[in-house]
């Protein structure tokens, strides 16, 4: 066994055999890829093969086109008969059509096509009940074990040793870093080791001491004796009844989606390790779970009914608790993984292999993958059982239709504010972000104003989930006051003798200043791009607070702690966000009511902080906003937390102060057109291009300084659509002068303004543009920020 190797690669899946291609590909020749068994025998060789592109994720979508250009310049067994998904519910065909828009965007020729068109291309199918289709010609299915060995011969060529019958018995580590893995064959000293263990890969984690929230679960499907005598047959998804088809030679393959999961592991709890000797092992045939599929797929392909079952193919798949990939460097440096792939890692494997060997070898990748970075995974994905409950959720919901804003309910609640109790008993209707109970709105203001307009109820997938209650909160806001609940806002301290240094260096605005100065910057990966957005608060020479979205708290924290390690900054970064609760008062009597509850003047400037008292509670008051009226941020202890809201309330209670949620701020934001990171910033975006140029400070060095072109092609822009009822939400297709040329970064309604409001990044300066909603383009301008003054 060669005793040392620059990057181990554990796993001889699809997973590790794409990333040690593709690193080959960007010139990497001291790589080792270790398997247990042979090749394949994991979870790859009895995968059902199918490849569809689009997904709701742009950047999924763009890896699966990736993985369909490299396919075709493979010996794989591709075959580009493209496929269709069903509609037989108005709703299903609504999301189809979302769907349409979204394909416009990456070139995709996805297209609705009749139910007669559909059977024309699928003859197999019943047109029974069938509303409307949508086929993708591009989209195909792969042989599996094809695909894998493929991808390894082009490994092995590049100067990958491909070594099989080798078990990882345990990785060594030093100061936070890999330095070798452990196997039965001898050790391997390393730098890197890359952990695409599929299903194994929770396990190999533990090796690191690193937690990998995937879940193997059982997922079944049948191949059919010869039913007909076809060529060519697309593949064939009807969500509605949780099922999918492909052609197998003169027969059919056929599974679906029960809504009767089964985790699996040997001991039956998902923690337990999965026998040493499953290896190109299935599991049990399990009919009676089969039964709903079996049923369902007869109404859609009645031939199905009379046809002989060659085999039931039963073997776990590796899921994550939000169906994304698992990605990405973990908090031990230069442990990556690249696993949990969710039944369609076929369809991702090239685009995850090309992603993967970027972010090794320079250090990031070159699109936005936070959406599936394992950064994303908070503390509470340490738990087994919480995994469990939303992987489980996940998989037994993974046709339905996803609607914006739709909550999920597995592991609820689990994080809660002091004021929690509180928001209940005021009728709140909480949603759930990064595992925090998190107020959207109460129900009790749907009146609250007088006017609880259902005629400002958006049309189509946004008025789902709408509720006055926004609206009146959002009024409320501007007009008088409103109290709100950050208490989930992510809090991370930077303290240290090179505290200072550190984030002088990592963020692009200059942010060491006075003690009690609040800046709002952006950290830039070397490309320029915006990889992390949050205010910092000097509160000492060598302390420093950084609040930042809820959902980012563990992505900026690891960022920030990565950029310490290579500069070698001594500084303490924590992760802080339990010990503080936060609330907001902004609106334009919000100092009346805070004035009354203290003693120390509220003089201090917007953007600074001050130690203050609000009633009996100590208090670290920020002059900041998000609403874009005037306002604090109110932070204390979390045991202070339950008075200081209520100590708030009251005071406020006489001077028409309204708690509001989440949805009202959102709503707020827009009008005032402040960017949300993961929407409209991400790493593939500059400041100079979302607008936020002003936070660049050209006159110090910072990390990405010199790839900025303060004259970007294209710029963020607000739209407001003709018709108000007409909202986008994310994804939809912008076009001028007829032709596409961006997507909908975010959107909502604006209450004050009273304008359907949309961003999105557009080439030159265009004063009319159109905006694909639910298959209809909407006429809108671009308008000048902010829309409300």
């Amino acid at each position: 066994m060669t005793d040392s190797a620059r990057i181990v690669i554990i796993g001889g899946g699809v997973g590790g055999a794409s990333v040690a291609y593709h690193l080959t590909q960007l010139g990497e020749r001291d790589v080792v890829l270790l398997e247990r068994d042979e090749l394949t025998s994991g979870s790859t060789f009895h995968s059902a093969g199918l490849v569809g592109q689009l997904r709701a994720d742009p950047t999924l979508t763009r890896m699966n086109q990736y993985s369909v250009e490299l396919y075709r310049t493979l010996d794989a067994g591709w075959t580009e008969c493209g496929g269709i998904k069903l509609a037989t519910t108005p709703e299903r065909m609504a999301e189809i059509r979302r769907q349409i828009g979204w394909a416009r965007t990456f070139g995709l020729p996805l297209e609705e096509i009749s139910v007669a068109q559909a059977v024309e291309l699928f003859p197999l199918m019943s047109p029974e009940g069938v509303l409307g289709a949508a086929y993708l010609p591009t989209d195909g299915q792969v042989d599996p074990s094809q695909l894998c060995m493929a991808l390894a011969a082009r490994a092995r060529e590049g100067g990958v040793d491909i070594r099989t019958r080798t078990r990882v018995l345990g990785i060594t580590t030093e100061r936070g870093r890999v330095t070798g893995v452990r196997t039965d064959q001898g050790d391997i000293a390393c730098e890197i080791v890359v952990n695409c263990g599929g299903m194994f890969a929770a396990e190999i984690g533990r090796m690191a001491g690193v937690r990998i929230p995937v879940v193997p679960m059982s997922h079944q499907y049948v191949v059919t004796d010869a039913c007909h005598d076809l060529s060519g047959l697309p593949t064939l998804r009807d969500p509605d009844l949780l099922v999918y088809y492909r052609q197998e030679v003169q027969g059919l393959v056929m599974g679906g989606y029960e809504r009767t999961s089964a985790p699996w592991t040997a001991g039956h709890h998902t923690y337990d390790a999965i026998p040493q000797d499953f290896n190109g092992r299935l599991l049990s045939e399990d009919w009676p779970r089969f039964q709903e599929i079996s049923e369902n797929a007869v109404i859609r392909v009645p031939a199905l009914a009379d046809v002989g079952i060659r085999k039931l193919i039963n073997g776990p798949e590796a899921f994550t608790p939000d169906n994304e990939f698992c990605l990405g460097e973990t908090e031990v440096g230069g442990f990556y993984v690249a696993a949990g792939f969710c039944a369609h890692g076929i369809a991702g494997a090239g685009g995850i292999g090309k992603i993967m060997a970027e972010w090794i070898v320079e250090g990031e990748p070159s699109m936005d993958v936070w959406h599936m970075d394992i950064r994303r995974f908070g503390r509470q994905y340490r738990s087994p059982s919480y995994t469990v409950k939303r992987t489980v959720e996940n998989y037994e919901s993974y046709y339905d239709i996803r609607y914006p804003g739709q909550e999920r309910a597995a592991g609820r609640p689990l994080r809660v504010s002091p004021a929690y109790g509180w928001h209940a008993a005021h009728g709140a209707v909480f949603g759930e972000k990064a595992g925090w109970e998190r107020v959207n709105h109460y129900a009790a203001n749907e009146q609250a104003d007088g006017r609880g307009e259902e005629a400002e109820r958006p049309g189509g997938w946004a008025g789902r989930e709408w509720s006055p209650a926004v609206g009146a909160e959002h009024r409320a806001t501007r007009t008088s006051a409103g109290l709100f609940d950050e208490s989930s806002f992510a809090k991370i301290e930077v303290t240290g003798p090179d505290a200072a240094e550190l984030l002088e260096w990592v963020c692009d605005n200059r942010v060491a200043r006075q003690v009690g100065a609040v800046t709002y910057t952006q950290a830039l990966n070397r490309r320029g791009g915006i990889e992390c957005d949050f205010t910092v608060t000097r509160r000492g020479e060598q302390e420093f607070l950084i609040i930042t979205g809820t959902a980012f708290g563990s992505h900026d924290l690891g960022w920030l702690r990565k950029q310490a390690a290579l500069t070698g900054a001594t500084a303490r970064i924590a992760d802080v966000t339990g010990q503080y609760a936060c609330f907001a008062l902004w609106g334009p009597r919000a100092r009346d009511i805070l004035s009354g509850l203290t003693p120390e003047p509220l003089d201090f400037p917007f953007m600074s902080a001050r130690e203050i008292t609000v009633g009996d509670v100590p208090v670290l008051a920020l002059r900041v906003t998000f609403v874009g009226e005037m306002g604090w941020e109110l932070y204390c202890s979390s045991e202070y937390g339950s008075a200081l809201w209520q100590t708030l309330w009251r005071a406020g209670e006489p001077q028409d102060l309204t708690a509001g949620g989440y949805r009202a701020i959102d709503s707020l934001r827009l009008e005032k057109g402040y960017r949300v990171w993961g929407a409209d910033l991400g790493p593939e975006t500059t400041p100079y291009e979302a607008g936020l140029g002003f936070c660049v400070k050209l006159d110090k060095d910072f990390l990405g300084k010199d790839a900025l072109d303060p004259e970007p092609e294209r710029r963020l822009r607000c739209l407001t659509l003709r018709d108000p009822g007409a909202v986008a939400l994310g994804n939809e297709p912008v076009r001028v002068d007829g032709r596409v040329v961006a997507r909908v970064t975010s959107g909502g309604y604006g209450y004050t303004a009273r304008e359907s409001i949309a961003y999105a990044y557009l080439p030159g300066a265009p004063t009319e543009v159109e905006v694909e909603v639910e298959g209809t383009w909407v006429p809108g301008t671009v308008v000048k920020e902010p829309l409300v003054p």
